[in-house]
């Protein structure tokens, strides 16, 4: 995992644990939408991060 993914990851449950603690009953808050977006940049942090090996030569 990269470090940008690992932010991103530490980030999406900080934000979601300050919804989950501050805001009980409301339904759409700007933690929880904080949280969507990091959730979404870790997906494409973990995406972009993986090293596809390509070999030319076939065996």
């Amino acid at each position: 995992m990269s470090k940008s993914a690992a932010g991103f990851l530490i980030l999406a449950l900080l934000s979601g644990v300050v919804h989950l603690s501050l805001f009980e009953e409301a339904e759409i808050t700007p933690p929880l939408i904080s949280c969507t977006v990091f959730g979404v940049l870790f997906v494409l942090a973990l995406a972009a991060g993986r090293k596809i090996k390509f070999d030319p030569v076939l065996r």
